[in-house]
């Protein structure tokens, strides 16, 4: 896949541009740098933004001082124009837990011959952020309440799994119709799998996969378009980020997804009076010749100076923003 360099100033200002998803190593500032992004968006481009958080580290309450993960977006304070979430995946499946209590998912019998759903329901199982998370993007790439949606997304191995369950879905439903078509009479037995109260026992199953393909083909679609979607990798001057961003590059290659911004950030500036400091600013200078020597032809290069404060609040993040965004 070709990749195009382009600043996060241009990308913002394209007019078909939707998303714009930060990644990267933990702890080198991918929320900070999300969250300002989308507030200099929200107050620059004159559009609908949300910031959305699939980060089950819950960095964004902390980052903008401000509680957002009651499980509803709601309006960032202080912001025009911006709205926040972030998933708590803890909460989302107690709902579902809740709901199979409740009744209102109901276990038909011949699931049940399968063990005490007693014990799944206690249980989260493997893979259940990622899924829980990949809902919430197809949800919000379908809507048109937001003109543009900034995606903080969990360090690179959550994020890589999240990124491939468009391709695995995608396979998995189109396996299922297959199997759905060739055994159609075996598939009538299990129509009621997982049924809410209350829906049409006649529903088309084949109809309803055929839609959950459709519209995970389309999320593809959208997350794999330049036009619409960008990644921004984050990292920092250090060997191992340096390492986790080739393998991250790669990987969004396969995927198909856009790229073509990294911002490096936490330089260490000089500081002659600080032996610890110096050393870190000469290790840094080191690697940062490393990366611009890997990357400048290929990506747009944000080269951001170690902040001396805790970048935290709207205002902290509006300054930190006209830093990224020049």
């Amino acid at each position: 896949m070709e990749t195009k360099k382009i600043s996060i100033k241009e990308l913002l200002t394209k007019r078909d541009m939707r998303f714009l998803l930060f990644g990267g190593k933990g702890g080198v500032g991918k929320t900070t740098c999300a969250t300002s992004t989308a507030i200099w968006a929200a107050e620059n481009i004159d559009r609908e933004v949300l910031i959305l958080s699939t980060d089950p580290a819950h960095s964004l309450s902390d980052s903008l001082a401000q509680d957002v993960s009651g499980g509803e977006v709601v309006p960032v304070k202080g912001v025009k124009s911006l709205n926040a979430l972030e998933m708590n995946p803890r909460k989302e499946f107690k709902k579902y837990q809740n709901s199979i209590q409740a009744g209102e998912i109901e276990i038909p019998q011949e699931l049940k011959m399968f063990g005490d759903f007693e014990d799944f329901q206690s249980i989260s199982p493997p893979g259940s952020d990622e899924t829980l998370a990949f809902s919430k993007v197809l949800e919000f790439i379908q809507t048109t309440e937001y003109d543009f949606i900034i995606f903080d997304t969990a360090p690179t191995g959550h994020t890589l799994r999240l990124l491939s369950l468009p391709e695995v879905l995608n396979s998995f439903f189109g396996k299922l119709i297959r199997f759905r078509m060739k055994m159609g009479q075996v598939w009538g037995k299990l129509k009621g799998l997982f049924k809410r109260k209350g829906d049409d026992e006649g529903a088309d199953q084949l109809e309803a996969l055929n839609h959950m393909k459709e519209i995970i083909e389309n999320a593809n679609t959208e997350l794999t378009d330049p036009e619409r979607t960008s990644f921004v990798i984050v990292m920092i001057p250090e060997l191992m980020a340096v390492y986790e961003t080739e393998r991250l590059i790669q990987m969004l290659y396969e995927y198909e997804i856009p790229v073509s911004n990294i911002v490096i950030n936490m330089i260490a500036p000089e500081t002659p009076n600080c032996d610890f400091c110096q050393s870190r600013h000469k290790m840094h200078l080191r690697n940062m010749a490393e990366i611009r020597e890997l990357y400048t032809d290929d990506f747009n290069l944000n080269e951001i100076p170690l902040n001396p404060t805790e970048v935290r609040g709207i205002t902290a993040l509006r300054k930190f923003g006209r830093v990224i965004i020049h």
